[in-house]
């Protein structure tokens, strides 16, 4: 008798604790009604930003865009994606992973060749290039200066921050791969702070993210100088994935390339160290193929094969 009674109780809290989930879940879920036919929610286009600044920086500077772009574009959105550092990004734009992207020159022209269309870049041709910095009781005066010693840099692959400069060096007398220790850190910000806390005797970066840092760390700055810049060459690029339908490529371009006309527009540049976006091409970018090839031929790999020919 003791054991019937013990197995009615078991079965009876069986069925409360299951009433009691079934309940929890049903509260917990609100259905939707309308009286209009509903319809998917908008096409999400992703769109991907190299890494110009660390992740969260990058989002303060660039989400405001993608915000601007959405507001007027219809039935389709974008969405912006980081990329913690640059092997990541290359990894994700050469696999075909972003439906648009702002890839540095060297990155477009090598996407040009992986399923992208280039349509667009940075204008301000004159802050694509590189700038050398060290801290200003360093007693460096010549290139030949930083034979043996440590040099930082955000990347392998970032054009103007670290390919031109190294190639401003070679150009004066060092062998990069000889005369000083490369130190890859993973951000411009990074390759900034190496040089001011003495990890680096020099550090590369370009002059946008040189001017932000100035602006939000003016006490740091201030023991840091520009010691020598390299010559220009076309800035950051804009790619779009070739299977992105015509229309929606015509609405960003639209959208982004008029950016410069509003005051709101004009806020959201101004973050980006630029005045405006415009439109590119494939030949607008011949003079970085051209950089990249002597480049490889002379100082360094870059990365096997990801060049094209034209």
């Amino acid at each position: 008798m003791n054991l019937y009674i013990m197995k009615i109780f078991v079965l009876v809290l069986v069925v409360m604790l299951s009433f009691g989930c079934s309940s929890s879940e049903e509260n917990s879920y609100e259905p939707l009604y309308s009286n209009a036919p509903i319809f998917m929610k908008n096409k999400v286009y992703i769109f991907g930003v190299h890494p110009l600044h660390n992740p969260n920086r990058l989002f303060e500077v660039y989400q405001p865009m993608v915000d601007y772009i959405n507001a007027r574009l219809k039935g389709s959105e974008l969405r912006l994606e980081a990329s913690r550092n640059y092997a990541a990004y290359d990894e994700k734009l050469f696999s075909g992973y972003f439906h648009f992207s702002l890839p540095n020159p060297y990155q477009t022209v090598t996407a040009s060749s992986k399923g992208y269309k280039i349509f667009g870049k940075m204008a301000d041709d004159e802050n694509f290039r590189g700038i050398i910095l060290v801290r200003k009781d360093s007693g460096i005066e010549k290139v030949t200066d930083l034979r043996g010693k440590s040099v930082s840099y955000p990347a392998p692959t970032a054009l103007a921050a670290t390919m031109m400069p190294q190639w401003f060096m070679h150009e004066h007398g060092l062998n990069i791969n000889t005369d000083v220790k490369n130190s890859y850190v993973g951000s411009q910000e990074s390759s900034i702070l190496n040089v001011f806390l003495g990890k680096s005797a020099a550090a590369s970066t370009w002059p946008p993210p040189w001017r932000a840092f100035i602006k939000e760390r003016p006490e740091i700055a201030e023991q840091v100088e520009i010691k020598w810049e390299t010559s220009h060459l076309p800035n950051n690029g804009l790619v779009v994935r070739e299977d992105v339908p015509a229309d929606v490529v015509e609405s960003v371009c639209k959208i982004i390339f008029s950016l410069h006309e509003s005051k709101e527009g004009k806020a959201i540049l101004s973050k980006m160290e630029l005045s405006k976006y415009e439109k590119a091409e494939d030949a607008t970018y011949d003079s970085v193929r051209l950089f990249l090839k002597r480049f490889e031929k002379e100082v360094r790999p870059i990365r096997g094969g990801d060049l094209n020919d034209k």
